[in-house]
């Protein structure tokens, strides 16, 4: 995981990329992988291992600033909620409610309808949809805390509300933050997929994977690999990404620490 982030960093600012993404060359379209480039090219002539390069830092750049403002927005978001409780934690859970109702695609389909295509309005209609899940999950842990012996010790010792969330409440949810942040951003790399194969996501100028996937299924039964190889690239980040998850909550996670 982080080889393709260094990979796409060196991309995108020191020019690692063999050739320019966006070159045409209409005379070696439809390139085959090997025949004078590594992985061939597409059906105008680009060089498919740069766009795929590139598109490794356009889908990390949006999954990642998405995955940490949305989760940081969700847990500040249920911490308060939880913390504050009454019409102000009935209002947050009621709003939750009503985001959660959609299907994460289809809530992100409408607000990019709404918004306009663009990486910015993506990572936008991504936050809105992290938002409300972490919200929900951190809440519930942080009612749990709020409960506990040494909580209540520091509320009646005369704690500040404030730091009692930042002492005792915040450093206990961190573990959660965490995980969350590790199993969500493999989310929302597919999400940002989605939507740029739908036409919808990143404007088709700018090579992104699912929009190199939408590009080339017309010419899946000549050329498959234009389908293939992005296809790849993304089932590759989304499995490194869930076994960083999943190996960080069996660290962080105290039950599972001790099996």
């Amino acid at each position: 995981m982080f080889a393709i982030i260094i990979i796409a960093c060196l991309t995108r600012y020191a020019g690692l990329a063999p050739y320019d993404p966006q070159a045409v060359g209409i005379a070696t379209k439809f390139g085959s992988p090997g025949s004078g480039l590594i992985l061939g090219t597409d059906q105008l002539g680009r060089d498919i291992l740069s766009r795929l390069m590139f598109g490794a830092w356009v889908s990390l750049k949006v999954g990642l600033v998405s995955t940490l403002i949305g989760i940081s927005a969700g847990t500040i978001i249920g911490i308060f909620s939880a913390y504050i409780g009454g019409i102000f934690d009935l209002v947050i859970q009621r709003l939750v409610d009503s985001l959660m109702a959609f299907p994460p695609i289809i809530l992100a389909l409408g607000l990019m309808a709404a918004l306009g295509a663009s990486d910015n309005n993506v990572i936008i209609a991504l936050i809105a949809i992290l938002v409300p899940g972490a919200t929900r999950v951190v809440r519930s842990q942080a009612l749990s805390i709020k409960e506990l012996d040494y909580t209540l010790a520091a509320k009646a010792i005369g704690a500040t509300a404030t730091r009692v969330v930042l002492r005792h409440i915040l450093p206990n949810v961190m573990a959660t933050y965490i995980v969350l942040i590790t199993i969500t951003l493999g989310f929302t790399i597919v999400v940002e997929a989605a939507l740029s194969f739908l036409g919808v996501g990143v404007p088709p100028d700018v090579p992104t994977w699912g929009g190199m996937m939408q590009l080339g299924r017309k010419y899946i039964d000549i050329t498959g690999w234009l389908v293939v190889f992005p296809g790849i690239a993304i089932a590759l980040v989304v499995f490194s990404v869930n076994f960083l998850g999943d190996g960080l909550r069996d660290v962080l996670d105290p039950k599972l620490r001790g099996r």
